[in-house]
This record gives C-alpha cells, sequence and structure tokens, in this order.
C-alpha cells in the first residue's frame, strides 16, 4: 500500500519557489498572510471592500474568467476571506494600524479551480498589499488550516462533541432580516449549502436538517453581538464568541448524519459560516478558542456607520410607497449607504468604486437621499 501523505499543520510555511505548493488532489487550501504597516495608518470603517476588491484584481491580472466567477457567481462563492487580526491602536474611534507591527489575514479557497488559481497567484505574488491608503508588505504566508479534500473531510473521525470559535461577526438571513444568534439548523445548513455546491457529494439537505432539529443541542456557550456595517452595502447584526453542540436522541439515520455533522464542523473553517464571508463575516476555527483567538476588531466608526446606516434604512423604507420585497430593501440600504458614508466624510468616488456603481449613480443617489431626509 503507498503511504499516506504527510499531513501539512497549520502555521507551516509554504516555499513559494517550490514547483507544488500542495498536493495535486487538494480541493481546500487555507492561506494566511502575516503582513506589515511600516506606518501607523488608519483603516477606513469599510477596510474589508477594499481587501475583496484588491484580491479580485489580482486574480484578474491572470485569470479574467476565474476572477469573473468569483465575482459574479449567483451562488455560494468558492472562496472566502478575513479581516485583519492583530494589533491595533485604540487610541481614536477607528481602526489605527501600528508601525511594525504584524498583522494576519486569511484567504480560503474551496475547489479545485480556484486552490489552482491561488498557487498561480502566489507563485507571482506582490510585495505588498495595496488596501487604500495602508499599503501592507507581506512578510510570510503559512497555511491557516491543512490542505485536504472533500474526501478525507467525509471521512474525520466523530467525537462525543463539536466546539466552534466564531472569531468575526457572524449573522444569517432570516424571513428579511439577521439572526445574530448560532442556532443549529441555520449553522449547518450554511455549511450543507456549500458542501452540495462544492464537494460533488450532494446530501439530502431536508432529512438532514430536521436531524439537526431533532438531535443537535447546545452544550456550552459564551456569545456577543454588536452591529457593524459589512460587505458593499447596509448594516449587519452578528455574534462572535464560542459554542458547543452535543448530541441526544437517536434515529434511524443516525450513524450517516453523525458524520456529517462532524465532518460539516471541520469543514466550517475552510467555508465560514453565515453570510458575506467574502468580506470578513463568519470567520470560524474548530474548537474552543476564546483564550486563543485573536478576534479580528472592528473599528468604534464602523459601528457608528453601521447604526447610521440602519437607521436611515428604515427611514427610507417606510418613507416607500412599496415597502415589501428585496427591491425595496436593496434600494432603501444603498441609499442609506451612500448617505451615511457620506456624512462621515467619504468621497462620491471612494463610495462609487467600493459600491461597484457608476460615479454618477452614487451622486444621484446621495442627492434623492438627502432630498427624501430634508423631507
Amino acid at each position: 500500500m503507498p503511504r499516506a501523505a504527510p499531513k501539512i499543520a497549520p502555521g507551516t510555511e509554504l516555499d513559494l519557489n517550490a514547483k507544488t505548493l500542495w498536493p495535486t488532489q487538494t480541493e481546500l487550501v487555507s492561506l494566511r498572510f502575516d503582513l506589515v504597516a511600516d506606518h501607523g495608518y488608519e483603516l477606513y470603517p469599510q477596510y474589508t471592500i477594499g481587501l475583496h476588491a484588491w484580491f479580485l484584481q489580482q486574480i484578474q491580472a491572470f485569470d479574467p474568467a476565474l476572477s469573473a466567477q468569483l465575482h459574479d457567481g449567483e451562488t455560494d462563492k468558492a472562496f472566502n476571506l478575513s479581516g485583519l487580526s492583530g494589533q491595533f491602536s485604540t487610541q481614536s474611534r477607528s481602526l489605527q494600524l501600528q508601525a511594525g507591527k504584524t498583522y494576519q489575514w486569511t484567504v480560503n479557497g474551496l475547489t479545485k479551480p480556484v486552490v489552482a488559481g491561488l498557487a498561480q497567484w502566489l507563485k507571482q505574488l506582490p510585495e505588498v498589499v495595496a488596501l487604500k491608503n495602508a499599503p501592507l508588505a507581506i512578510r510570510r504566508v503559512s497555511y491557516g488550516q491543512e490542505p485536504t479534500t472533500y474526501a478525507k473531510l467525509a471521512a474525520v473521525e466523530p467525537g462525543r462533541s463539536l466546539s466552534l470559535t466564531f472569531v468575526s461577526p457572524t449573522s444569517f438571513r432570516r424571513k428579511g432580516h439577521h439572526l445574530p444568534l448560532p442556532w443549529p439548523r441555520n449553522v449547518f445548513h450554511s455549511y450543507l449549502r456549500r458542501w452540495n455546491e462544492f464537494a460533488n457529494r450532494p446530501v439530502d439537505q431536508d432529512a438532514f436538517l430536521d436531524w439537526v432539529d431533532d438531535c443537535v443541542v447546545f452544550q456550552r456557550h459564551e456569545l456577543a453581538s454588536e452591529k457593524i456595517a459589512a460587505g458593499k452595502r447596509g448594516s449587519v447584526t452578528g455574534f462572535t464568541g464560542a459554542v458547543t453542540y452535543g448530541l441526544a436522541g437517536k434515529t434511524a439515520a443516525q450513524e450517516e448524519f453523525e458524520q456529517l455533522f462532524y465532518t460539516l464542523g471541520h469543514y466550517a473553517p475552510y467555508c465560514g459560516t453565515g453570510h458575506k464571508t467574502t468580506f470578513g463575516l463568519g470567520q470560524t476555527r474548530l474548537g474552543w478558542h476564546l483564550n486563543q483567538a485573536e478576534p479580528q476588531a472592528v473599528p468604534v466608526a464602523q459601528r457608528l456607520l453601521a447604526d447610521r446606516i440602519d437607521e436611515l434604512t428604515t427611514y427610507f423604507i417606510n418613507q416607500k410607497k412599496r415597502t415589501g420585497g428585496h427591491r425595496a430593501q436593496d434600494s432603501a440600504e444603498t441609499w442609506a449607504t451612500v448617505l451615511a458614508r457620506r456624512e462621515l466624510g467619504d468621497s462620491l468616488q471612494a463610495i462609487a468604486a467600493d459600491l461597484g456603481i457608476p460615479y454618477e449613480t452614487a451622486k444621484t443617489y446621495s442627492k434623492l437621499a438627502r432630498r427624501a431626509i430634508k423631507g
């Protein structure tokens, strides 16, 4: 029998000059970048939009089709990005980087084509992450998680319980609102949705989630919630912290679903939890790591921006003749985001670039929103 390939431990530094960076069969990879600021830069509240845009521009430079797929895909995206974690200055309301300090950023790929694209990118990696007003030097690239395959995850050893730590705000969409709680059905639905999309090992979603409802229970949790401005528009109420799930009750499908329960728990650090994971939300670690985890800091200015966006969104929805449906909600969130950011001093050029809309459209939204506020 051939020997099993040696495990690559998280934290192992990549040799970017090596012929192959990970085993050829790899379908999931997690990359951790150590970034250094040479000055005490100030991050703007929605800086994760900049990380998202910079990453897609990097992929576009050598594979426009892959970049377009990652940007425009209607279904779940086959990648996710974290925000920055590390030591920040707390002397101002903004998120202040400290000169000479190291900050971590994670990029995860969830399919073979994306993993191949990441390998190609690393071979021509630039020296700096060109984040707006805060260029960060890339000093080291290591594995955030062991490179693996869906088949290996499907065969993980079940345990007695499953603990997950949510290191960035995490939320779900439920009936048009945010659900800032790690309710088992929502948590495992978010993993299974991605699993069924990317693993080529489809599972009966309804049957498994009904089993989760019946058999997965909370054993322990330590959670906090906060509202932040996340993604291109709108605000999100999310939770951070840790939870331990256990199993109770027996069903005919217990063995099959119990295996899937642990498999999806091990999938979580790669795929993230909940929505807007490509903008830093829902970053997840396997195990209870509250003492060791470095939470991704949220600027006070971002919380203030989120509160203002939420306030304006509610106002604009109430002003519209049609208050139901996604179009009214999306329109209200866009107006609110544009106006709230203008109130904070952001330029229309920057807002248009972040939202991916023409400058003239952003200008029109700003005028309409101000006119609506003045009544």
